[in-house]
């Protein structure tokens, strides 16, 4: 009677000690974990260069559009910072009856100067004649060149350079003797200072060519001699046609509030005054509006890399149901199945974005250096680009994950 008890006793005790065995699931470490969801993908060298290169072409797109907006916008930003946005143009305006064009005060550039915070004055006036590089090309032929008198100071209130030659100054400007903007250099057939242009009937020696100027092309256009060499030699009547005006960039408002009934008290409402700096500011506001289409389309590509990572995680399941039952009847749980194919789906989204962010810079990096642009690839796009790359491997791993854990064990192993 003892006997059969102990017996029964013990055979109870061996079931619930081989019980308690198959109820404790093997732990993965991380490292494990790693080991297991590349074991895949080291197995499959060319599957797996195929599948993130999907991956890594769409990553490569969005990066390389961001870095290349960034760029260029960078280098207007750059830009403005150089030119200054504290610079307004005075012009003349249309009368407010007649319609008809109206003339500034000769004494405009003056009465502007004594504007409190009004830093630097520069002024140019048309001149009625047209500019040929010789007495043989008829008059009607000007290539779209204006003449202008200009004033010793408008260099510096336009901040502007000397591509070669040199500027007007109180003695060239009395004499015949021109300066020219790079685009009408470049019309005229003029490359270096020492050559000589028609106007009104004799020749001026050009002694310098402008570099250019972004926030007055009309300069670039023109050619400008001398006010007082105007006044002598072509009879300029002294109106300035547009006065440049620098201020101190706190007071760029309030200087913009009186500039008009100072340049012409007895018609404020005909003088025109704008900012010459607005245009390169909206368009570095705007500078990346037409790269939506091509996130899109890098969005797009993204997303049928994700296509192909989840196909060839669902066929490395069928492929490898007798390791998927071999590892359930070793005592695998379906949850570690699942992780083991969700990732390998990671590290081979993850693989190709990190490829695709290195392509992507690359990229910028090239185009930067052909536009002479500084390379920017703004931080927020690499790390949300390569967390998009995580996402979508999340996602195109998890269906095969599931289906690769609802395996049955003895199953998977007869059909391997």
């Amino acid at each position: 009677m003892s006997r059969t008890s102990g017996r029964t006793d013990g055979g109870t005790g061996s079931r619930r000690a081989r019980r308690a065995v198959r109820l404790t699931p093997p732990r993965l470490t991380p490292r494990d974990v790693l080991h297991v969801g590349s074991a895949g993908l080291r197995s499959r060298p060319m599957r797996v260069f195929l599948s993130a290169l999907g991956i890594a072409i769409g990553i490569a797109t969005m990066i390389a559009v961001v870095g290349i907006s960034s760029s260029s916008q960078a280098k207007l930003l750059r830009e403005l910072d150089r030119l200054g946005t504290n610079m307004l143009v005075v012009t003349p305006g249309k009368g407010m009856f007649s319609g008809q064009d109206t003339k500034l005060p000769k004494d405009a550039p003056g009465m502007i100067s004594r504007i409190e915070g009004v830093e630097s004055i520069g002024t140019t006036g048309d001149v009625a004649e047209s500019v040929r590089r010789s007495e043989n090309i008829p008059e009607e032929e000007t290539g779209g060149i204006a003449l202008k008198a200009a004033k010793d100071d408008l260099l510096g209130t336009l901040r502007a350079g000397m591509g070669s030659g040199t500027w007007l100054n109180g003695a060239t400007g009395r004499y015949p003797s021109v300066v020219l903007g790079d685009v009408s250099a470049r019309r005229l057939g003029i490359t270096e200072p020492g050559q000589q242009v028609f106007i009104g009937g004799r020749y001026f020696t050009v002694i310098g060519i402008l570099a250019p100027v972004p926030l007055a092309p009309e300069i670039e256009r023109s050619a400008l001699i001398g006010w007082d060499a105007a006044e002598q030699l072509l009879g300029f009547n002294g109106h300035p046609t547009a006065v440049y005006e620098r201020s101190a960039d706190d007071r760029v408002a309030q200087v913009r509030n009186l500039i008009a009934q100072t340049a012409n008290p007895q018609t404020p409402s005909a003088v025109e005054v704008s900012d010459p700096s607005a245009a390169l500011q909206a368009k570095a506001a705007t500078e990346g509006a037409f790269s939506t289409l091509l996130l899109g389309l890098g969005g797009i590509a993204l997303l049928v890399g994700g296509v192909g990572v989840a196909n060839t995680m669902i066929i490395s399941v069928l492929e490898r149901r007798h390791e998927i039952g071999l590892r359930r009847s070793l005592g695998a749980t379906k949850g570690q199945i699942r992780i083991q194919f969700v990732t390998e789906s990671l590290l081979l989204s993850g693989l190709g974005g990190l490829a695709g962010i290195a392509l992507g810079a690359a990229a910028t990096a090239v185009y930067a250096q052909a536009g002479d642009l500084p390379w920017v690839v703004p931080l927020w796009a690499v790390t949300g680009g390569f967390a998009a790359t995580l996402a979508i491997g999340t996602v195109a791993g998890l269906y095969p994950a599931v289906r690769a854990a609802k395996l049955s064990p003895t199953l998977a192993l007869a059909a391997g």
